[in-house]
C-alpha cells in the first residue's frame, strides 16, 4: 500500500448535503440508465456514430470499469452521464433525473452536487493553488459553510498525501500529485456517482495501483464509480466491466 493512501478516511469527516442528511434514492432501481443511446457527428467524411443504441443500467455502489480500444466510444459514453454531451437519440437516467432534458443552468448545479468527474488530464486552474482547487466546487455549488470548505479541502489532500502541496500552484506538482489533487477535488461535495476518464493512463504503476484503491474505498463506502480504463488487469478488480467497441456494448462482466 503507497503511504499516503488512507483508507481509514471514513465519512465522519465529510460535512455531508441538505444539514447533514444524505438525499434519500430507491436502491432498488437503477442509479444510472441509458436507454436506447445515440451519439453521431456531422464531420466531412459524414456521419460518424460514436455511440450506437447503447442500453446500461448502474446501481449504487457499484464499481463498474469501461474498457475499450482507443475511439471505441469510452469517453463519449461518460460523456453523456456526466451532461458534458448530450445524445442524438435516446434517454440519459441518472437518480431519476432526466439528464439529456436538462438545460445548461440545471446541469451545472445537478453535476456539482451529484457527480465528481476526474478528467485523464487533470483540468486542475492553474492559477489557482490546489487547495482552491479543490475548494472551487464547493463553492460553485454552495455547498458548505465557508469555514468548513477549507477545513474539508485539506482533509481531502490528506486523504491523497498532498497536505503539504496544498498552497502550491499545479504547475509545480508531478503529473502523478496533479492527479492525485483532481481527485481530491472530484470528492469536494462528497458525490454520490464519481465518474473517472482513464485516471491512471499517465501514472506509474505504483500510484495508479493506490488511486485505483482509492475509488475502492469510496464504492465501499455505498458511493459509486465508473471509470474508463485501458488496463484489463485493474478493469479485474471493478465489481463489472463494460466493453465497448465501436460506440456499441459489445460485453458486460469480468475482462
Amino acid at each position: 500500500m503507497v503511504s499516503w493512501f488512507k483508507p481509514w478516511f471514513k465519512d465522519n469527516h465529510y460535512t455531508s448535503l441538505e444539514g447533514g442528511q444524505k438525499e434519500g434514492i430507491d436502491d432498488s432501481r437503477p442509479l444510472i440508465e441509458l436507454k436506447d443511446v445515440v451519439k453521431t457527428f456531422e464531420i466531412e467524411a459524414g456521419t460518424f456514430h460514436a455511440l450506437r443504441k447503447v442500453d446500461i443500467t448502474i446501481h449504487k455502489g457499484e464499481f463498474v470499469a469501461v474498457v475499450g480500444k482507443s475511439g471505441s466510444g469510452k469517453s463519449t459514453l461518460i460523456n453523456m452521464i456526466t451532461g458534458i454531451d448530450r445524445p442524438t437519440q435516446g434517454e440519459v437516467l441518472v437518480r431519476g433525473a432526466a439528464v439529456h432534458q436538462m438545460n445548461e443552468n440545471e446541469l451545472a448545479i445537478w453535476r456539482g452536487r451529484t457527480i465528481g468527474v476526474v478528467f485523464q488530464f487533470f483540468q486542475l486552474l492553474p492559477t489557482l493553488s490546489v487547495l482552491d482547487n479543490v475548494i472551487l466546487p464547493m463553492e460553485f455549488a454552495n455547498q458548505y459553510a465557508p469555514n468548513e470548505r477549507v477545513e474539508r479541502a485539506r482533509a481531502l489532500l490528506d486523504l491523497v498525501g498532498l497536505s503539504e502541496q496544498a498552497g502550491k500552484l499545479p504547475v509545480s506538482l508531478s503529473g502523478g500529485q496533479q492527479q492525485r489533487a483532481a481527485i481530491a477535488r472530484s470528492l469536494a461535495n462528497d458525490p454520490p456517482i464519481i465518474v473517472a476518464d482513464e485516471p491512471t493512463g499517465n501514472l506509474d504503476s505504483t500510484t495508479a495501483d493506490a488511486i485505483f484503491e482509492l475509488f475502492i474505498e469510496r464504492a465501499r463506502q455505498g458511493r459509486t464509480v465508473l471509470m474508463v480504463t485501458h488496463d484489463n488487469s485493474l478493469a479485474q478488480r471493478a465489481d463489472r466491466s463494460i466493453v465497448v467497441a465501436d460506440g456499441m456494448i459489445v460485453g458486460e462482466g469480468k475482462v
